[in-house]
């Protein structure tokens, strides 16, 4: 039985009613509020590659009972949410290549001639 991947997918609208499909990243707690980061998705990988990893951060809110998620409009708190989240999705992908480099070349032996 294989391990497949499947994504957390939610179509959005934007203030102009045009949709987009973006993959969930990571959802938090911060501050008494929830958050949640996304990412444009593509069926194409070849599209997955030209995008820039944009990373879109939203905020819970409800309208009666539905969950929605909204822009946050303050600069400051999106600031601070936005840094805890890059974060914890640097340190879920382990994007740090150069602490791996650093370690291999110590590990390596000297040679002199």
């Amino acid at each position: 039985m294989a391990n497949e991947y499947t994504p957390d997918l939610y179509t959005l609208e934007d203030e102009d009613g045009n949709e987009q499909v973006f993959e969930m990243l990571d959802t938090m707690e911060f501050e008494g509020e929830k958050y949640f980061a996304l990412t444009p998705y593509y069926e194409d990988p070849d599209e997955m590659l030209e995008d820039s990893g944009e990373v879109v951060i939203l905020k819970s809110e409800f309208e009666g009972d539905e969950e929605m998620m909204v822009s946050i409009d303050d600069d400051d708190e999106y600031d601070r949410v936005g840094e805890v989240f890059m974060k914890r999705i640097e340190a879920m992908f382990d994007f740090d290549d150069e602490e791996e480099d650093e370690a291999d070349d110590s590990s390596s032996p000297e040679v002199f001639s």
